[in-house]
C-alpha cells in the first residue's frame, strides 16, 4: 500500500489509460482525485472502481485547459484533502490514431497543432501552476506527464499530436531542473500504442500486427501496462529520478 494516506490527482481519468491509472493508485491505498471534463457518469464509475480496489476517490469536473477551472479544482483539493502528493497529467485533446484517415503535413492547418498544444501543453501548464503551492508547502511531490514514444520513434507521422507531446517533454525537463531544489520531481511516461482505448479504436488490425512484429516483447500495450511505470515514478521508489522519459512500448522505441 505504497500510497496509503497520499493524495493523487489524475487528469482525464474517466476512461482509458487515466481510469486504469486511477484504479492502480487506489489499489495501493491512495486517495485519488478523478478529474474529468464532462463524462460525469463514467467518472463516478471510476470512483466506485477505486473504492472497490481498496482506496478512496472523488470525482471533480474541470476543463484542464481553463485556468480558472483548474484553480477551483485545486482549491477544493486543498480544502478537503489539505495536501497533494502526486499529479498525473494524462488529459489530452481528443485524438484518433487512424493511419488511413490521418492528415498529412501539407494538409494540416496550424489550428490542429494549436488544439493539441492546448490539450497537452497548456493543460499541463495550468495544472502544474495550480498544484505547485500545495506541493511546495510540504517540500516534496511528484509530477508524471503522459507523453508518447512517437516523439522518439514516429512509426506513423501524427504531426500535431506528436509535436505537442514533444513540447510536453521539453516542459517536463525544464520543470525537473527548476523544481528539483524544491523537492518536486517531474518525469514522463511515453507509451506506444495502447489498445483498446477510444483513441486507438480505429487503428486497423493490420497496423497493430505490424507494430507487434516490430516489438521485442511481441504485443501491443494495454492500459494496465502503463500503470506500473506511472506508480513507480510517482512513488518514493523513484525518489532520485527526475527529468526522465520512460518508454513503455515493449521495446519498440529501440527497434
Amino acid at each position: 500500500m505504497m500510497f496509503r494516506d497520499k493524495v493523487i490527482l489524475v487528469t482525464g481519468a474517466s476512461r482509458g489509460i487515466g481510469a486504469a491509472i486511477a484504479r492502480a493508485f487506489a489499489a495501493e491505498g491512495g486517495l485519488v482525485i478523478v478529474n474529468y471534463r464532462s463524462s460525469e457518469a463514467a467518472a463516478e464509475a471510476v470512483v466506485e472502481a477505486c473504492r472497490a480496489a481498496g482506496g478512496q476517490a472523488v470525482a471533480i469536473a474541470a476543463d484542464v485547459t481553463d485556468p480558472e477551472a483548474v484553480a477551483a479544482m485545486l482549491a477544493r483539493i486543498a480544502e478537503e484533502a489539505g495536501r497533494l502528493d502526486a499529479v498525473v497529467n494524462n488529459a489530452f485533446a481528443p485524438y484518433v490514431f487512424d493511419p488511413d484517415s490521418r492528415v498529412r503535413f501539407w494538409e494540416t492547418p496550424w489550428s490542429a497543432y494549436q488544439t493539441q498544444v492546448d490539450g497537452a501543453l497548456r493543460a499541463t501548464y495550468n495544472v502544474c501552476q495550480a498544484a505547485l503551492p500545495l506541493m511546495r508547502r510540504r517540500g516534496r511531490g511528484a509530477i508524471v506527464n503522459m507523453a508518447t514514444d512517437l516523439v522518439a520513434r514516429p512509426s506513423l507521422a501524427y504531426h500535431d499530436y506528436t509535436t505537442a507531446k514533444a513540447a510536453l517533454i521539453g516542459l517536463s525537463r525544464n520543470l525537473a531542473t527548476e523544481l528539483g531544489p524544491l523537492g518536486i520531481r517531474v518525469n514522463c511516461v511515453a507509451p506506444g500504442l495502447v489498445w483498446p482505448t477510444d483513441a486507438s479504436a480505429r487503428t486497423p488490425e493490420a497496423v497493430r500486427e505490424m507494430l507487434i512484429a516490430q516489438t521485442p516483447l511481441g504485443r501491443i500495450a494495454t492500459p494496465e501496462d502503463v500503470t506500473g511505470p506511472v506508480l513507480f515514478l510517482a512513488s518514493e521508489a523513484s525518489g532520485f529520478v527526475t527529468g526522465q522519459t520512460l518508454h513503455v512500448d515493449g521495446g519498440l522505441v529501440m527497434a
